[in-house]
């Protein structure tokens, strides 16, 4: 069948109200030893017509193909099945008949013994476990179907059927590969010798018409005031992860994420296999491609990541990152294609922050763990999970920020978590419910114009009293000049002990006297008001900068070193005092110290 074949054949799906399933399900009921055996004839008789109309379908297909359309096609298969019955003298009754006609126009004008599966809109997945077995997926639970394939050459025909259009090959050179339907519908084929059982097809299907947030609302997978809250993230640019284990959602939920990013903006999306469903008018599609024979000519979801940074983007959404490409995903995020969205695989949220790691160690560059954590913790704002529950339905169960890194750990607290409220006729009750904890990213939605609702979705308001964490740099000076929690502050101040002749000052930080915070800017203008709070600090005790004999500092970074000895250089321009660097404290590094210095002087 031609792809514009399949096209069209999808496109009909798409306009024509479903049909009733048509796949019978096992277990077949039980019935006595001469029944079994009869049913046990039948089959083989219905088998051996099937061989023979397969040999003469073989024999006519060009002809049958060549007809101008589906009608005429149904007409020349159905005479081709009267004549080989006639001639075969094969007793069949008047819906045994039917059923051979519609399966031999499905192995003409379709995937065969799939193509019922393909048209049922109820069915989700369909994994082909060899020729005898076929299972489906409906309702979240998994069934076998009472169909089958005539042989390992009869699925390995389909499988040509699917992969040829889209130029792509298997054989025992190249035993697996990555395909899709020109509906969009994922599929994945392995065959032997990696598989045991013969040619094994999945095939991940996708709705004719993208799935809305209201479709995903009435299936539970998350309230509509969550949406709104998941909207408002994407039109303030936020990074988006979307996690979650295999056949969870998460492609689905992205599409629909995708679905809020502004009509007005460039999207490029990059994926393995072509399978988002993005309703805006200003997007580029790009698709990786595999080696041809001679194992050459390979695009990679890398190449095409590079060659995506030049095609002016506003936002890059990459289907899923499985390995190097997420290096490249986090540079993205963090040079300039703020709002990007990507999937990744893992069983919870800082699972995923994990095999980011791992999967940036795949690109065989020798990264210093820390540098990878800072690329991550920078690059990464939101990480919504999904999951997949033991009802069979995919709901988010969580949604999570991470804030920053510290101690070489990346910093992450839940904003939203699922709280399951018990069980009705086997389904799982529950809904995402907020922590209390108030995100950093809140002060994103003013400097971007977004609006949030008076309740803001039962996020807690801010508390002067109790501020939570700074939040990231890369979001301008509204989050490093965020107020501080006073008791941190006081870290800063210094503690000033006389005794013995020598003024002793511990822990001066950057804090601004005059309103108590941080200051914003880099490690010079810190030393600098260091520096200054400490000469206010010795002169009242009776001391001064020039009696220091011995000094203690501690840096957030001590690869800032040479930066901050240049300022301390100004103040101290003959012979500087002696002294030792140590290790920050974690309550200065969460104040949003990047220097601190105490000091021994003479009174």
């Amino acid at each position: 069948m031609s792809l514009l074949q399949r096209e069209a054949k999808a496109k009909e799906r798409s306009e024509t109200p479903p049909v009733e399933p048509v796949v019978a399900v096992t277990p077949v009921p039980a019935a006595s030893p001469a029944s079994q055996a009869a049913a046990a004839g039948r089959v083989e008789l219905l088998r051996d017509l099937r061989v023979v109309l397969q040999e003469e379908v073989i024999r006519s297909f060009d002809e049958l193909l060549g007809a101008a359309n589906d009608a005429e096609v149904r007409a020349s298969v159905a005479e081709l099945v009267d004549r080989v019955i006639s001639q075969h003298q094969f007793a069949v009754t008047r819906e045994e008949r039917l059923r051979l006609v519609a399966e031999t126009v499905h192995e003409i004008t379709g995937l065969g013994p799939l193509e019922p599966l393909l048209a049922d809109e109820t069915i989700t997945e369909v994994m082909v476990n060899g020729p005898k077995q076929i299972y489906i997926e409906r309702r979240g639970k998994i069934l076998r179907v009472d169909a089958s394939f005539m042989s390992d050459d009869h699925v390995m025909r389909i499988i040509d059927r699917i992969t040829a259009p889209l130029g792509r090959r298997v054989d025992e050179t190249s035993p697996r590969v990555d395909a899709r339907l020109p509906d969009g519908s994922r599929v994945n084929v392995i065959i032997k010798p990696l598989s045991l059982v013969g040619p094994v097809i999945t095939i991940r299907k996708f709705a004719a018409k993208p799935f809305t947030v209201e479709d995903l609302v009435g299936f539970g997978t998350a309230t509509a005031e969550m949406f709104d809250f998941l909207k408002a993230c994407v039109e303030a640019r936020l990074n988006i992860f979307v996690s979650g284990g295999t056949g969870s959602g998460k492609t689905t939920f992205l599409n629909v994420l995708s679905s809020f990013v502004p009509n007005d903006e460039r999207i490029i999306t990059v994926e393995d296999a072509a399978e988002l469903q993005l309703r805006q008018d200003h997007v580029v599609t790009l698709e990786a491609r595999p080696a041809n024979l001679e194992g050459e000519g390979e695009i990679t979801i890398r190449d095409l990541m590079r060659n995506a940074l030049h095609m002016r983007p506003d936002r890059i959404i990459v289907g899923e990152c499985r390995s190097g490409e997420a290096l490249d995903m986090l540079q993205a995020m963090n040079s300039g294609q703020e709002g990007s969205l990507s999937t990744g695989h893992a069983n919870s949220p800082p699972d995923m922050l994990r095999r980011l790691e791992t999967m940036v160690l795949m690109t065989g560059y020798e990264l210093p763990l820390r540098a990878i954590r800072e690329q991550i913790a920078s690059a990464v704002d939101v990480i919504v999970h999904t999951a997949r529950l033991k009802d069979g339905s995919r709901k988010v169960v969580a949604i999570t920020e991470v804030y920053g890194i510290e101690d070489d750990q990346i910093l992450t607290q839940d904003i939203f978590t699922f709280e399951q409220t018990g069980v009705e006729e086997g389904k799982i009750q529950g809904h995402l419910a907020p922590t209390g904890i108030r995100p950093t990213f809140m002060r994103r939605f003013a400097s971007m114009g977004v609006e949030l609702p008076p309740d803001q979705y039962g996020i807690p308001p801010e508390d002067p009293a109790k501020p939570g964490p700074r939040g990231k740099g890369r979001w301008g000076a509204s989050d490093s000049t965020a107020p501080v929690d006073p008791a941190r502050t006081t870290l800063g101040t210094g503690r000033v002990v006389t005794a013995g002749g020598m003024v002793y000052v511990s822990s001066v930080g950057p804090v601004d006297p005059e309103t108590g915070q941080v200051v914003p800017g880099s490690i010079k203008e810190q030393t600098r008001q260091c520096l200054a709070n400490l000469k206010t600090r010795l002169e009242e005790a009776g001391s001064s900068l020039e009696k220091v004999v011995w000094t203690n500092w501690s840096l957030r970074e001590p690869t800032e070193f040479d930066a901050f000895n240049e300022e301390w250089a100004r103040w101290f321009p003959a012979d500087a005092p002696l002294g030792q660097g140590t290790l920050m404290p974690p309550l200065q590094r969460r104040a949003g110290f990047l220097v601190s210095i105490g000091v021994i002087a003479q009174a």
